[in-house]
């Protein structure tokens, strides 16, 4: 349903995106995850036709974008960063301009419009200025402007940016159902956001794609350390100096309930849970619990983008 093949985008002599390829498949809800400023937006710029790439090719829905892009936009709904809207106008007036514009038949704009409506929940806002909405109800006026023409494609910009935690749930949620009938890319750099709604991640950085998995495999590759929850009846007060004494062992968030203390057990990538596990046994202590965990996808997103940075810091000192 989208691809983008070998895409590179100079402003000047800057170079935002470096040769990017990748594919979404249709019905699917891929993330597009990376740090202000790796691409992302420029990406979406081009996919949506208001960008030209400087070479290499994107097709939504099989059409160029750059040579058949009246069709590209026909297929696709685009919800920037900043929602395209006019603050003077009702919610009603602006959505039956946006109807106008996007050639929705005068025959099908009265069902239309009313299926958009309560599908952002907007039905009790229709006569309201926009200018005085909330900054969520904004977004969900943004959201019914890009789904009026009932596209195939949906192309998100940070769609929480700048939402309190409430309004976040809220979209969350708008999103999720909307995953039914859409295809969707969601640009964020809020790793929560992708975990639970994405389930592939394309992360980008400086340009550069980093890695293309699922949120499972990304999280099934760890970070840089090997992590286990740990349950465990302590005897005596030396437990701790049984677990630190094993080198690069680590707890963390350490708690206790009754006679029993959990925490995460964090150790280097080689290993040495053999060597916990025996000295800790020694003394006498008793797991409880041994639960293998998976890497945070936030340990895996630091960790993919700040190797990229070290490699290229070291290549510009060695040139």
């Amino acid at each position: 349903m989208i691809e983008l093949q070998n895409v590179t985008k100079y402003y000047g002599n800057f170079r935002a995106l470096d040769g990017i390829s990748f594919s979404v498949a249709k019905g699917e809800v891929l993330g597009l995850l990376g740090p202000n400023g790796a691409g992302k937006t420029t990406a979406m710029r081009i996919l949506t036709c208001f960008l030209p790439a400087t070479s290499g090719r994107a097709t939504v829905a099989g059409y160029d974008v750059f040579e058949d892009s009246i069709e590209v936009r026909r297929r696709l709904g685009y919800l920037p960063e900043t929602p395209p809207l006019y603050p003077e106008m009702t919610v009603k007036s602006y959505l039956k301009f946006i109807a106008d514009i996007r050639e929705v038949p005068s025959s099908k704009q009265r069902a239309r419009l009313d299926q958009v409506v309560v599908r952002t929940a907007l039905g009790d806002h229709l006569d309201r200025v926009i200018g005085t909405l909330s900054k969520g109800f904004r977004q969900r006026v943004g959201l019914a402007q890009a789904l009026l023409h009932d596209p195939e494609v949906l192309i998100l910009d940070e769609p929480t940016v700048g939402l309190d935690p409430n309004q976040i749930i809220e979209i969350r949620g708008l999103i999720q159902d909307l995953a039914a009938d859409h295809t969707i890319i969601l640009s964020t750099h809020i790793l929560p956001e992708v975990s639970m709604t994405c389930k592939r991640v394309v992360i980008i950085n400086e340009g550069r794609i980093v890695a293309v998995d699922t949120v499972e495999n990304l999280e099934g590759k760890g970070g840089q350390t090997t992590r286990y929850k740990i349950g465990l009846k302590p005897v005596g007060l030396d437990w701790k100096n049984a677990i630190e004494g094993v080198p690069g062992a680590r707890i963390e968030h350490e708690t206790v309930k009754g006679d029993l203390v959990h925490f995460d057990l964090c150790l280097p990538p080689e290993g040495g849970y053999e060597k916990v596990f025996q000295a800790v046994v020694a003394k006498g202590h008793v797991f409880v619990e041994i639960t293998p965990a998976r890497a945070s996808l936030e340990e895996v997103f630091l960790r993919l983008t700040r190797s990229e940075e070290n490699g290229a810091s070291e290549k510009e000192v060695a040139a």
